[in-house]
C-alpha cells in the first residue's frame, strides 16, 4: 500500500466516516475545517486513485470513491512503518517514548493495563 500524505489520510479518514462518496460530498467536509479548492480535492481524489489508496466508481456521471483498505489496516500499516523507520522496528521503545513524555491519564494508564493482562492471557 502507498503511503498517504497527510491530505490523502483526511480525505481517508472522511471516506471511513461516510462511506463511499462523491468529491462534493468530501470537498464539502474538507471545507469545514480549512479553506480549500474543489478542484484541489477532486485532483488529490484522482491521484488517490491513481495510487491504490481508494478505488473509483465511474458507472455513474457522479464518481464515487471509496479507501481501498480498512481504517484498521491503514492505520496498522503506518505504525509498522512509522516503528520500522523510528524505532529500528522496536515497539517497545515506542510505547517507553509514548510513556515516557506524555502525562497519561489514570483512565488512560487503567486502559493500558486492562489491555496487557488481555495480550498476557492469550
Amino acid at each position: 500500500m502507498s503511503k498517504p500524505t497527510d491530505k490523502e489520510l483526511k480525505i481517508l479518514q472522511i471516506l471511513w466516516d461516510m462511506g463511499p462518496s462523491s468529491v462534493r460530498s468530501v470537498h464539502k467536509e474538507i471545507s469545514q475545517d480549512e479553506s480549500s479548492g474543489y478542484t484541489t480535492t477532486l485532483k488529490l481524489m484522482q491521484i488517490m486513485a491513481e495510487k491504490g489508496l481508494a478505488t473509483r466508481d465511474t458507472s455513474e456521471r457522479t464518481h464515487i470513491y471509496s479507501p481501498s483498505a480498512s481504517e484498521s489496516d491503514t492505520k496498522q500499516s503506518l505504525l509498522k512503518s512509522f516503528i520500522a523507520s523510528t524505532f529500528k522496528g522496536s515497539s517497545t521503545s515506542l510505547v517507553m517514548q509514548l510513556l515516557g513524555d506524555q502525562d497519561a491519564s489514570q483512565n488512560e494508564l487503567n486502559e493500558i493495563k486492562e489491555l496487557i493482562s488481555q495480550l498476557e492471557n492469550k
